[in-house]
């Protein structure tokens, strides 16, 4: 399936942060990023995984009534790759925040934990979940 049917989503209070560092150390992709009204912002952000899925992001809008009624982050992400050892290197070059280091668990995935600048959890690891 190449069009992904559950896409995470993230409100941020600098999305383009989030975006930067996500493509910059992790390698996901832009796929679509729409800046708010004034340019100032982002409105709606679409990132893709190489391995499938993707995630939404868009900046906090404070004076939004639908905005408010969602809950904000920090979230929780698990993103499977078939190369923790790589995109563990990469965290640790740019200074990410290491919150679980890289391991082998008993259920059979290697992985790790980093949090972005705003403080999300990014989980990677071999597990596929099947």
């Amino acid at each position: 399936m190449d069009t992904p049917t559950i896409w995470p989503t993230i409100r941020c209070d600098n999305t383009r942060i989030v975006i930067d560092f996500l493509t910059t150390t992790f390698g996901f992709h832009e796929q679509l990023v729409v800046p708010t009204e004034d340019g100032e912002g982002v409105l709606h952000a679409q990132l893709r995984w190489s391995g499938g899925g993707g995630v939404m992001l868009g900046d906090r809008v404070r004076d939004n009534p639908a905005h408010l009624e969602l809950p904000d982050g920090p979230i929780s992400v698990y993103v499977v790759t078939d190369q923790p050892d790589e995109l563990y290197r990469r965290a640790v070059e740019a200074d990410a925040k290491i919150i679980r280091g890289l391991s082998d668990e008993d259920y059979g995935s290697r992985g790790f934990s980093a949090t972005d600048p705003e403080g999300n959890v990014w989980s990677f690891g071999t597990y596929t979940g099947g």
